[in-house]
């Protein structure tokens, strides 16, 4: 063989090992981009990989997506950790939208057409709850906040803010004067005899009021979401500032009768993801009032809550469940609070207070995206670990999509701060 086709030879054979080393770098990242190694983490402590994660979420979004049907309007709820199928509900289940707000958080981080035009496909879906014999109840906020909401704030356009608008509408037709509070489930009063409800949950629904009032609807939904903080802060909370699931009220005097649970360990426990829907609606509920009564409240409902929490910083799914730690645990929580405690430290103008919740957010997101709470590369989800509701024995260590969608929502509020910092 002559020197030139020796050397000829030597490059193509030094071509094809460069090929196949790109080949296995591009399947490693791959990997890793499902495996959920985005933390370089000592303590929980580090930086945390997010364009990485965001990348994963965005896989994980398509490989949802090529599960469903094209044109259905049927969602992906939650899915046992032995499954690598989502569940699917129709959009009049409460969390029908934060898969459209999943979508819509991966437009807006990936610019990705494939990814948008999903989302407005399942954003469209959402129209059927404005029908007139469609009355729903306090999830009104969550199914319109993260579908249409997201929509309008993405696109600026108009029937995404109309639609808002209509829901924000529906859901204040469920206030009531003489409380101060939206009731929660119209039902229960046939059900369990309980004039009127309030469950700490429909301190996330507040926030379509407040949006609606800045945005062309009634201005006196900022007081009625105001009075409603207001209410629950005097009844909802113990000296403590642990929170009840439910408040059950008079509608004659507007007094409370009780405090009970449908879904803690019992009516005095202290079930982890009703505190994350106080912490994270008080912190929002001051960002609209600039009241720094709801603040501080923030901050006693959040100091409680990380008082309580385990090493990992993902809580179990009640504080007082009776079998710690032989219980399930519940990222859902995790990422709630991850997410509102990362805007708490937007807000706080402590210096030491916001580095100190900005940091304990951080160390929740870096266990979430750790391979113990990270779904791997079979499943569709982003978290494990979480449960829906263990007294009726339904979602316990699942993947949930109001986990997936307040993990997303997190990423992108830390990524928001790292590039402004």
């Amino acid at each position: 063989m002559s020197k030139m086709l020796l050397f000829t030879e030597l490059l193509i054979q030094q071509k094809n090992v460069t090929m196949e080393m790109n080949k296995k770098m591009r399947a490693g990242l791959l990997l890793v981009l499902f495996a959920g190694v985005f933390c370089a983490c000592s303590g929980n402590v580090g930086k945390i990989e997010v364009e990485g994660a965001l990348k994963s979420c965005e896989q994980k979004m398509k490989q949802t997506l090529s599960q469903l049907e094209t044109d259905s309007c049927l969602l992906p709820r939650s899915m046992s950790l032995k499954d690598s199928l989502w569940s699917l509900v129709s959009v009049y289940d409460w969390t029908s939208g934060f898969w459209p707000g999943i979508l819509w958080y991966g437009y807006e981080t990936s610019c990705d057409a494939f990814i948008k035009e999903n989302a407005v496909h399942y954003t469209a879906c959402m129209e059927q709850l404005l029908e007139p014999q469609y009355s729903g109840d306090h999830d009104l906020g969550f199914q319109f906040l993260c579908s249409f909401v997201n929509a309008y704030r993405l696109t600026g356009e108009e029937h995404y803010k109309q639609a808002a608008l209509d829901g924000a509408d529906k859901l204040a037709k469920l206030y009531h004067p003489v409380v101060g509070t939206i009731c929660s489930w119209p039902y229960m009063k046939q059900q369990k005899g309980w004039p009127h409800n309030t469950i700490i949950d429909n301190m996330m629904n507040l926030e379509l009021l407040f949006w609606a009032s800045k945005n062309g609807g009634n201005p006196s939904y900022y007081d009625m979401a105001e009075k409603h903080a207001r209410v629950t802060m005097k009844n909802h909370f113990r000296e403590d500032y642990t929170c009840y699931h439910v408040a059950v009220y008079d509608t004659v005097s507007g007094e409370l009768i009780k405090g009970v649970t449908n879904q803690g360990a019992y009516d005095e426990s202290f079930w982890a993801r009703g505190q994350a829907w106080a912490i994270y609606g008080y912190t929002m509920v001051y960002r609209e009032t600039k009241n720094k009564e709801f603040l501080n409240f923030a901050e006693h409902v959040a100091d409680v809550y990380l008082e309580h929490l385990p090493d990992d910083y993902v809580p179990y799914w009640d504080f007082y469940a009776p079998n710690i730690p032989d219980e399930p645990k519940d990222a859902s929580a995790a990422a709630v609070v991850a997410s509102a405690l990362l805007e708490l430290s937007q807000l706080e103008t402590d210096s030491l207070k916001s580095q100190k919740y900005f940091l304990e957010a951080e160390r929740m997101l870096c266990s979430l995206l750790s391979d113990k709470y990270w779904a791997g590369v079979t499943s569709p989800a982003f978290l494990l670990h979480s449960t829906g509701n263990y007294p009726a024995g339904y979602e316990i260590d699942a993947a949930i999509n109001y986990a997936d969608y307040y993990c997303m929502e997190a990423l992108v509020r830390y990524k928001k701060i790292k590039e402004n910092s």
